[in-house]
């Protein structure tokens, strides 16, 4: 094979992620110019919001209140804390004090020894509840006064199983909050919309997750995948599997920000890539024709030109920028995003060193504690034996 044919081939190849920012761009285009649907604004059935707490994230109060705010005739809020030392405990005694109108439980202990307390948590929320139409919420959320109407409306047509949400990182007091923040709108929703555009959506985001105790049942509930990571892209699938559709709405809830290195942003960042390598052995090695950074620079490395840094740099950052733009901008309104732009890169650069990285862990942490990944299960490490 002579060199120009070479040539010609890795640069064709460097241009794979191009094809796959495209790609992004329709997918985003089409969805969050759809239509806004037209539910069924009369349909309130009562609700349980079920809320699995350990420990106290920032702001928990503002975000535990905000659920005592909805505009919304008649639901309960109901969480399950490890036990009566929790921090989360007094804030919640706080709340039922400032709202003695809301009906709040607390439950204590899930009951269950499993390897995913917030599984096990949920599963005996669920058990609890009074209500067959259940919101399940992230600890760190918080939520407008029109949340639960929002919801809870799609669910009026029968064929909808579940809705899930978008979320907003709210308060970013650190580089570290801004740049995950960037992460978040550039490249994790520009996986979600794709996803949407070319199989649908079969997962749910952690955040809200508005479904029913029926719907649930029909795969085992929470107790079937008490053992298992990625509870919430679970939960999603698994009613999706049942016929249903999985909403994914534009509606955004907010979550509090709350990295407080670099570290821990790739710690995190690195567990969810590991996990998404033993569930999706292929679309994880896929994902290295999404990534245009190291391409580009290949390319320009490799052929130095200014013909090809235009064409690889310029291209690869214009085209970046014009999915954050199209996702944070345009879809979700945050105009902030402009003067963030030139944190892509940054986080691109990172993203692709975790995806390596990941071919290499043999282990996740996982609320301080250490578990292999094993036929999907969370599988505890021997003490000491875990990478760190």
């Amino acid at each position: 094979m002579s060199m120009k044919i070479v040539t010609l081939v890795f640069l064709g190849t460097a241009a794979i992620p191009f094809i796959y920012y495209g790609i992004a761009l329709f997918s985003c285009w089409r969805f969050f110019r759809r239509p806004a649907r037209k539910d069924a604004a009369g349909f309130t059935p009562p609700v349980s919001i079920l809320k699995p707490i350990r420990g106290i994230d920032p702001d928990a109060y503002e975000n535990f209140a905000s659920f005592c705010r909805q505009d919304y005739p008649d639901y309960e809020l109901l969480f399950c804390v490890s036990d009566r030392e929790d921090p989360a405990l007094p804030l919640i005694d706080d709340l039922m004090r400032e709202f003695p109108e809301r009906r709040i439980r607390v439950l204590f202990g899930s009951g269950r020894d499993a390897s995913n307390d917030k599984v096990a948590k949920l599963a005996r929320l669920v058990s609890e509840a009074d209500y067959e139409h259940v919101v399940i919420s992230d600890s760190d959320v918080r939520v407008r006064p029109d949340y639960l109407r929002t919801v809870v409306a799609p669910l009026a047509d029968p064929k909808i199983g579940a809705v899930t949400c978008f979320y907003l990182s709210l308060e970013e007091r650190s580089f570290v909050d801004r740049l995950q923040s960037v992460g978040m709108m550039s490249d994790f929703y520009a996986g979600i919309v794709v996803a949407w555009q070319l199989d649908g959506v079969k997962f749910a985001l952690g955040p809200t997750i508005s479904t029913t105790r029926e719907r649930l049942a029909a795969f085992g509930g929470y107790q079937s995948i008490e053992n298992r990571p990625a509870d919430d892209l679970l939960v999603g699938r698994l009613i999706a599997d049942q016929g249903y559709e999985v909403e994914l709405s534009r509606y955004p809830v907010e979550t509090v920000a709350d990295y407080q290195s670099i570290r821990e942003l790739m710690h995190k960042r690195l567990r969810w890539i590991v996990v998404m390598r033993h569930m999706r052995p292929w679309g994880h090695f896929g994902l290295l024709f999404t990534h245009g950074l190291p391409w580009a620079l290949a390319a320009v490395a490799l052929y130095p030109s200014l013909a090809i840094a235009a064409a690889y740099l310029g291209v690869y950052f214009a085209m970046r920028c014009a999915i954050t733009a199209m996702i944070a901008v345009w879809g979700l309104k945050q105009h902030s995003y402009w003067r963030k732009m030139g944190l892509i890169p940054l986080w691109d650069a990172m993203a692709f060193l975790i995806w390596v990285a990941s071919f290499a862990r043999r282990s996740i942490r996982w609320r301080g504690s250490d578990y292999y990944i094993r036929g999907g299960a969370l599988v505890p490490v021997s003490s000491g034996s875990a990478e760190e």
